[in-house]
């Protein structure tokens, strides 16, 4: 049974307030993934407290995880353009282009929902302060920690970042509690970030996971948890909105430490746009 079903099927047992919370989420489901409790209050003209008394009605442990299930909802069911039922229907390339742009906007949307914002600051301040940093994904989450690995290295840090397991496992022995090591998998899964993972965490190494929070084995293992929403199947055609989520989490980062010490590193900066342009043909 879907999320916004069951909700339908328990109005009728729902006090009066947490009713009107409920119809309000079936007219308008996708408002709500953005809202607070209080947003959420407001526009039913209902308390708070009565906001997580209907996530607990309808069987969810906090009003968090019930807006992770409705993005989970919304973007498996009605963008379902990874998985092969795509197959089904033979869109023109403009129109698959408007539902490509409409799911990685949603994904990237989702990640206010699931991202918890202390631990972002925490993972800030890890890297800011970091030795060295280890990038690594495989697969699509490559793409995220090339990138990860591209922007750190333009800010003066010692990035790393290789799909080389057996040379990633010469360079952990060196590590210690000043590195960090950032793990990323949507599925949270894969054995060789698993195994990478475990081995840096042996070392004293800080591990940051860029993961989903659903069922994820490397949430488990991460010091800090960088949460993305699921919103693509685990078996599909390609990653393209859960690139993009860990993509904009990578971006988020990059930012916040640029802000903390980017005037330090303006004369750097300057020096490598003059070399760009003296280079250009």
């Amino acid at each position: 049974m879907s999320l916004l079903t069951r909700i339908q099927s328990e109005l009728q047992i729902l006090t009066d307030a947490e009713r009107k919370i409920g119809e309000y989420i079936l007219e308008h489901p996708e408002l709500v993934p953005h809202m607070t409790t209080k947003d959420l209050s407001e526009k039913t003209g209902v308390s708070e407290s009565s906001v997580v008394r209907f996530c607990k009605s309808i069987g969810m442990t906090s009003f968090k995880t019930f807006k992770l299930e409705l993005v989970k909802f919304l973007t498996l069911s009605e963008t379902n353009i990874t998985d092969f039922s795509i197959l089904q229907k033979k869109d023109l390339p403009y129109d698959l282009f408007k539902k490509v742009t409409y799911v990685n906007k949603m994904a990237i949307e989702s990640v206010l929902s699931s991202l918890d914002r202390k631990e972002l600051d925490r993972a800030v301040d890890l890297i800011q302060d970091a030795r060295k940093i280890i990038f690594y994904g495989v697969g699509g989450s490559a793409t995220a920690a090339f990138d990860a690995h591209y922007k750190f290295g333009k800010l003066g840090f010692q990035s790393i970042m290789t799909q080389d397991f057996h040379y990633l496992l010469s360079l952990i022995p060196y590590l210690n509690e000043q590195d960090v090591f950032v793990a990323i998998s949507m599925s949270g899964k894969t054995k060789d970030v698993l195994d990478l993972t475990k081995f840096a965490k042996r070392k004293g190494t800080k591990i940051i996971a860029i993961t989903n929070i659903d069922k994820s084995p490397l949430y488990k293992e991460a010091d800090l948890k960088l949460c993305t929403p699921v919103v693509e199947q685990d078996f599909r055609i390609g990653a393209i909105s859960s690139r993009m989520a860990q993509l904009d989490i990578i971006d988020a980062m990059y930012i916040s430490v640029f802000n903390r010490i980017g005037e330090e590193k303006l004369e750097q900066y300057c020096e490598a746009r003059n070399e760009v342009l003296k280079l250009r043909r």
